[in-house]
């Protein structure tokens, strides 16, 4: 079997980071390691999930140079490029505006299940999604 495991957001700060995706978004924090020489000093290998069981999760490296902090926020050029799935849109989509998310677009229902977009604390695009019976995935 074969799944994706991580995908890299690049972030500014990793505590920062940690503290939005726990805290606000209710991930898990799977990984805090930091990383010995010949790495920089601070760097650190950090993994957040959306829960238990999750597959995939998220490496949040903290940006090295210029050109990956031109990146923090925009990492897929405006478009959605994360979508989190979940069983409960409700009870997600609500705790998601208690704890401050911000709302890009309200909820909608399409063909392959109910949708809001929201941003992360830096701009990143995300659909919250909880699908249809019987759908596929939604086409990018």
């Amino acid at each position: 079997m074969r799944h994706l495991g991580l995908l890299t957001l690049v972030v500014p700060d990793y505590d920062e980071a940690i503290a939005y995706y726990t805290g606000r978004l209710g991930f898990e924090l799977r990984e805090d390691t930091a990383l010995a020489p010949p790495e920089p000093p601070g760097k650190r290998w950090v993994v957040v999930a959306p829960g238990p069981g999750a597959q995939t999760g998220l490496l949040l490296a903290r940006a090295a140079n210029d050109r990956q902090r031109e990146r923090v926020g925009d990492q897929t050029g405006g478009r959605v490029g994360f979508f989190l799935y979940t069983d409960d849109f409700e009870a997600d989509f609500r705790r998601f505006t208690e704890a401050g998310v911000t709302i890009e677009k309200a909820p909608r229902d399409e063909r392959y299940g109910r949708v809001a977009v929201f941003t992360d604390l830096y701009g990143n695009r995300w659909d919250l999604i909880q699908p249809a019976q019987g759908s596929g995935s939604p086409s990018a």
